[in-house]
Formats: C-alpha cells, sequence, structure tokens
C-alpha cells in the first residue's frame, strides 16, 4: 500500500485545537479592503472552527482519524 499524502494546501489553512476542533481564518480578509468597513475587517481577523458539516472532510485531507 502507498503512503496516504496530507493535502499540502489544507495543512497550511488549517490548525487543531487542544481539544481537537480544527481551526480556521475568515475568508474576504486579503483584497479589495477599502470598501470594507473597519469593524467588518476587524471581525474578519478572528479565527473561528470549522463547521460540523465540513469537519468529516477537512479531516480526511488532514489524514485526521
Amino acid at each position: 500500500m502507498p503512503k496516504v499524502k496530507t493535502n499540502a494546501a489544507s495543512k497550511k489553512r488549517f490548525a487543531l485545537t487542544g481539544t481537537g476542533k480544527i481551526k480556521r481564518k475568515h475568508a474576504y480578509h486579503s483584497h479589495i479592503l477599502t470598501k470594507k468597513s473597519k469593524k467588518r475587517k476587524r471581525n474578519l481577523d478572528h479565527t473561528t472552527t470549522v463547521a460540523s458539516a465540513n469537519v468529516k472532510a477537512v479531516k480526511e485531507l488532514l489524514n485526521l482519524r
């Protein structure tokens, strides 16, 4: 059996918390920032957890079981 490779893009985008949840960053915070309010940009700066509907797919990309 060949080794199962971890998706390289995913390991750059996601991180595990101490309790095993998966952290992610918000989208829409990389460009065209002039039209977005300070409050909106500030709220996009925080990290959040991956939605429960997507946890299985992300774990498969990261080879977590």
